[in-house]
């Protein structure tokens, strides 16, 4: 039986292949909605080269209906969408709504594009550590770091205890709404 959440998975040109792909999958075998959202609906090149179509573009989709968005690293890819000010305002409104937002690697870039990373505990790619603190987040080098409804990964490596913490959380949800 599908869930009714939307799970938002956000991509650009340069993404991590492993870190997108694998939540996706996961968040289908969990049985939620997933939708692989860009700035536009197009195809997109990972770093290796393996392509993604969207679903859809991030303005065209309902903030009312996202219950989680996801927001995978690369180098390249966070640092394309945040040049969108549209990718950075979709992921505060859907922050504000009270979505779950979640990133791995360089995926933080965005939460604190978006200007929701202050005073929050995060992780990240060691590289753009200094970013997350100069965003006035408290930095903690470990797998998964969850504040509020931020959950935040390093590297590939965490993927199994960044797609855990989400559907934990996620299932939490569900349960909670019965």
């Amino acid at each position: 039986m599908k869930n009714k959440a939307n799970i938002i998975v956000l991509v650009d040109n340069g993404y991590q292949e492993l870190e997108f792909w694998y939540p996706v999958i996961r968040m289908k075998e969990s049985g939620y909605n997933v939708i692989k959202a860009g700035f536009e609906k197009k195809l997109y090149e990972g770093e290796y080269g393996y392509p993604v179509k969207t679903d859809s573009a991030v303005m065209d989709i309902d903030i009312e209906s996202v219950t989680a968005v996801i927001i995978p690293g690369g180098v390249k890819s966070p640092d394309n969408m945040r040049r969108h000010e549209q990718i950075p305002e979709f992921v505060k409104k859907a922050y504000n709504n009270g979505a779950i937002i979640a990133a791995i690697c360089h995926g933080p870039w965005i939460i604190v594009s978006a200007g929701i990373a202050k005073d929050k505990f995060m992780t990240s790619f060691p590289s753009i550590k200094d970013d997350i603190i100069n965003a006035g987040a408290k930095y903690m080098d470990k797998p998964v770091v969850m504040h509020e409804r931020i959950i935040t990964s390093r590297n590939p490596d965490d993927l199994p205890a960044f797609c855990s913490t989400i559907i934990a959380v996620l299932n939490d949800i569900e349960s909670n709404k019965k």
